[in-house]
């Protein structure tokens, strides 16, 4: 199953104009929550962006504060990673750079794992999404309201039929919303 999972706020965007997302950071629950998903991941499908923003996780000692912290990183440094890039001409750690278009690199992906598989970036996902390829939807809205920056939804060109699966609140309070997208 291909999964899009990504926080955003309250009316729909996962930056604000300036490119800051520091309204997301999660609470010690959501943290976990994150931790467990990204245990039950085979690969996990990124753009540049994205790719860029969690290579701390592998790189940086600084983020192995705590026992939490630590697990995550141990789980993103082994979660093999395949990174969707126009720019880049090299990838660290357990990533290797995408050389086919991605709808093929989707389908290999999906069929070298009996795990899920999880892509992010909302150029890279919103791309899957309008090939059909995108199986779940799980989404972190956070209480705020940003106005304007980088859509978590791309436009589409047809409608796109969901079945809401779970809600969960959480402590900071974040609504958790998890989507499967209807098949015909």
């Amino acid at each position: 199953m291909l999964i899009w999972s990504m926080g955003v706020s309250a009316d729909g965007y996962i930056a604000d104009r300036d490119g800051a997302f520091d309204w997301s950071v999660p609470s010690d629950e959501l943290f976990a929550l994150h931790t467990e998903r990204i245990g039950e991941l085979g690969v996990e499908i990124l753009g540049r962006r994205l790719y860029e923003t969690m290579l701390v996780w592998e790189t940086d000692p600084a983020m192995r504060n705590d026992a939490a912290s630590i697990a995550f990183a141990d789980l993103w440094t082994a979660l093999p990673k395949v990174v969707f890039s126009r720019t880049l001409h090299s990838v660290q750690g357990n990533a290797r750079l995408a050389t086919r278009p991605l709808a093929e690199e989707i389908y290999d992906v999906l069929a070298s794992t009996d795990a899920d598989v999880e892509i992010g970036g909302a150029d890279l996902a919103g791309q899957a999404l309008a090939l059909g390829l995108v199986d779940e939807l799980r989404i972190f809205r956070h209480p705020v309201v940003v106005g304007g920056g980088t859509p978590f939804f791309p436009p589409v060109t047809r409608t796109i039929d969901l079945d809401l699966v779970e809600t969960r609140v959480f402590d900071d309070p974040v609504l958790y919303e998890r989507y499967r997208v209807r098949r015909s």
